[in-house]
């Protein structure tokens, strides 16, 4: 990821330097389109939304009014605590103002990922959102219509035909009519990774998406169909993808390469998932019980865990490190991509140790208010006095007996 970030820094630099120009000419070079605007015509984004397959149209909005509902309710209030009469600190939550939301292209087309980006951020209560995704050339320099058209219906009319590196970079520093931005949020390509690593500090984000994984922790119980349909569905995405079966049991081992021979030739991207499947970052891992097994994907820490075992939910409820985990049977990573309610846009690369998913929490800003009358600072200063001395910055303390007079020690 160092050496990545070192290559796209020129064209970071390029876009802060010569902003709107630079990023006409970067996205020539890398999308092979010419384009003489960045951003996407309002007209351009209600076509798409009135040519939208009505069906597709349908199950993007149940996923949007699914994703409200939970995120809605991750919305924190502020919460003040009387410290002492006259003292309080009141923990305010106050939205970022202004988000750029990448939107990936390339093998596949995402309009869920405008969903999960766009639904917590609004959430939140962001008042200025734009969202970027890669031109294609076959829809004549704009972004994939379906992504546009979920925009539509999310209320997102700021879009921009960009994509890469150079995404992030116009966030980071603006360019044109696209002005710069706070955060940058959501996935992309090791470029967009890199980038994100690179201008961190000079724009927040999220986290530095990497390949797609999923672990099952599965036993004697599990069916071996499933957890082959959900091991190809991760795959499917990219060709180091990973997809990891950690099972106690040898006889489901055996089933599930038995349903992958099966269903692996039939998939629409065989060789992809083939070859995803094949790479040494997926494969089974036999352990000796649910509890060893237990140990094992929490030190993988997955962006997704099935847990397919008896007593699934207790088994779950032990999990200490996911990026979601999805419980029993009927609960496959597909319906968390799509129309669970949850978000999609989780850690990877073992983060899930340490970071959580795209939330309404992304786009809040913890900030504390303190107010303290006359009479509560003066019962408190000898204390402050004494640690700001003890501290050798006994300015510090002259700050407060400038208050409540010498005596104060």
């Amino acid at each position: 990821m160092a050496d990545a970030a070192e290559r796209v820094r020129p064209l970071c630099e390029d876009v802060r330097h010569r902003g709107t120009e630079a990023l006409i000419e970067l996205t020539e070079r890398f999308d092979g389109v010419r384009l003489t605007d960045i951003r996407v015509p309002r007209e351009a984004i209600d076509a798409a939304l009135a040519d939208l397959d009505p069906a597709v149209r349908a199950a993007l909005e149940e996923s949007i009014r699914r994703a409200r509902k939970v995120h809605r309710d991750q919305r924190r209030t502020d919460h003040t605590t009387r410290v002492v009469p006259g003292g309080t600190v009141t923990e305010r939550w106050i939205p970022v103002g202004r988000v750029g939301l990448y939107v990936p292209g390339g093998r596949a087309v995402y309009p869920s990922s405008v969903i999960m980006n766009v639904v917590p951020a609004q959430e939140a209560g962001v008042t200025s959102l734009a969202v970027t995704s890669p031109p294609q050339r076959e829809f004549g320099g704009l972004p994939h219509p379906t992504i546009l058209a979920a925009c539509a219906l999310l209320g997102v009319d700021e879009v921009y035909a960009v994509g890469g590196a150079q995404a992030v970079a116009m966030f980071a520093h603006g360019a044109g009519e696209c002005a710069r931005a706070d955060m940058v949020t959501g996935p992309g390509n090791i470029w967009v990774a890199a980038a994100k690593r690179l201008l961190k500090g000079v724009i927040g984000i999220d986290a530095e998406a990497g390949p797609t994984e999923i672990a099952i922790l599965a036993d004697a119980t599990a069916n071996a169909d499933y957890v082959a349909a959900d091991l190809i569905s991760q795959a499917e995405h990219d060709v180091v993808a990973a997809s990891v079966l950690v099972t106690p049991d040898e006889a489901l081992a055996d089933a599930v390469t038995e349903r992958l021979a099966v269903r692996v030739p039939a998939t629409k991207h065989a060789d992809r998932v083939r070859e995803a499947l094949g790479g040494p970052q997926s494969g089974i891992v036999l352990v000796d019980d649910v509890e060893h097994g237990l140990a094992v994907v929490d030190a993988y820490a997955a962006e997704h865990l099935e847990i397919m075992t008896a007593d699934a939910a207790d088994v779950a409820a032990r999990v200490r490190n996911a990026g979601a985990i999805f419980v029993g049977d009927h609960s496959p990573v597909s319906l968390g991509d799509y129309a669970a309610g949850s978000n999609h846009v989780l850690p990877t690369g073992g983060c899930a140790c340490h970071s959580g998913g795209l939330s309404v929490q992304t786009f809040l800003r913890g900030v504390h208010v303190v107010s303290y009358d006359a009479d509560a600072l003066a019962e408190v200063a000898h204390h402050v006095v004494t640690l700001a001395n003890a501290e050798d910055l006994p300015a510090h303390g002259e700050a407060i007996t400038a208050r409540t007079g010498d005596g104060a020690t």
